[in-house]
This record gives C-alpha cells, sequence and structure tokens, in this order.
C-alpha cells in the first residue's frame, strides 16, 4: 500500500484550491467547470477527484483555507511586540488578495453561493467571527499600552476594521480602475485616526 506523504498532499491540494480560486474569481461558480479548474491547476480530472468529489467541496476548501491563513496571521500578531504593528500587518495580509483585482470576484460569488449554501454560510460566519475576536484581542492590548484610544470598544471597532478592509473588495468589484493596493495606505491613515493611534499614518 502506498504512503501518502502529508505534506505533498497538502501542497497539492492548495495548489488546486488556488487555481480553482482564480477561475470562480473570473468565471463565477455556476459558469466555472471542473475541467477549468483542473486546466488552471495543471492536473486531470482523476487527480482533482482525489482530492475534492465536487466543485463545490473545492469552493467551500477555498474558504476553509482562507480561515486557516487568517488564524496563521492573527496568532503572528498576536505574538508581536507591538500589537498596532501586529494589527496593521494582519490589515496587509487581509487585503493582499487585491493585488490581483480579479479577486475582488470570488468575494462576489461567496456571497450569492452564501446565500443559498447553508454550510458555506455557517462558515463565513465562523471565520469572521474568529477573525473578529482575535482583531478585538489586539486591539485591547494596543489600547492597555497606549497604542491606541482606550475609550475605544475593541469589539465594536473589530467591526469596523474588518468592514473598511472589505469596503476595498467592494470598490474594486465595481470599479475597474480602482487601485485597492495604492489606497491601502489612505485605509490604513482612517484606521489610524478613528483609533486615535498614537503615532498616526500620514
Amino acid at each position: 500500500m502506498r504512503t501518502v506523504d502529508p505534506v505533498r498532499y497538502a501542497a497539492r491540494r492548495r495548489n488546486i484550491v488556488e487555481a480553482a480560486g482564480d477561475c470562480f474569481a473570473r468565471k463565477g461558480f455556476d459558469r466555472t467547470t471542473t475541467a477549468d479548474i483542473c486546466t488552471a491547476a495543471g492536473i486531470s480530472s482523476g487527480s482533482l477527484f482525489h482530492y475534492f468529489p465536487n466543485k463545490r467541496a473545492v469552493f467551500l476548501a477555498i474558504f476553509e483555507q482562507d480561515g486557516r491563513d487568517n488564524a496563521e496571521q492573527l496568532e503572528l500578531a498576536a505574538a508581536a511586540a507591538d500589537p498596532w504593528s501586529g494589527l496593521l500587518g494582519l490589515v496587509d495580509h487581509l487585503v493582499r488578495p487585491l493585488a490581483d483585482p480579479a479577486s475582488a470576484g470570488l468575494v462576489v460569488e461567496l456571497i450569492a453561493q452564501a446565500g443559498r449554501d447553508a454550510e458555506l454560510a455557517e462558515l463565513v460566519v465562523r471565520n469572521d467571527r474568529e477573525l473578529r475576536a482575535g482583531i478585538a484581542d489586539l486591539l485591547s492590548r494596543a489600547a492597555a499600552q497606549g497604542r491606541i484610544d482606550d475609550s475605544v470598544d475593541p469589539a465594536q471597532a473589530a467591526h469596523w476594521v474588518l468592514g473598511l478592509a472589505d469596503a476595498l473588495f467592494a470598490r474594486a468589484g465595481v470599479d475597474g480602475d480602482f487601485d485597492a493596493q495604492a489606497e491601502l495606505p489612505t485605509l490604513k491613515t482612517i484606521l489610524a485616526r478613528y483609533l486615535g493611534a498614537a503615532d498616526r499614518i500620514g
């Protein structure tokens, strides 16, 4: 019996997920075929079905991976001596997909599919809840260190941090000329002013 190399397996699975995310972002869920995903990932259909039973499972896996990536970034941010810098690094991570403008299309597909798929909707809510909790913790620590205004409610502010990051995806989704990466410094300035950061950006 052949042994499965877990590292190699995880790497190949991630390659499929990333390739599929690109397909879904550009063509939408309904118009993307398993053949499209196979072509983008450079694999055969047999290989695809070795990792995923169907197209929906691949779509779910994109956001399961997103949750894991966010959790890993939150751990890095939490380990930083300066929680404010950790938060800014997390914002960089959240907005990084917009280096490819087409990635905004994936968010549109997520919203559409979550409205008709209870399991996906639950996954989205769970990812959001865990991300908000991590951000609120960073904000609490930043306030305790005098890095931001200690009168700001961390839980409420966490909603705004995510909401403002999400706004870049929304703009990129409706305006092809909107350069989200170029607007990242403005986003950080808005957050710094809102949170009363001790060393404001810009």
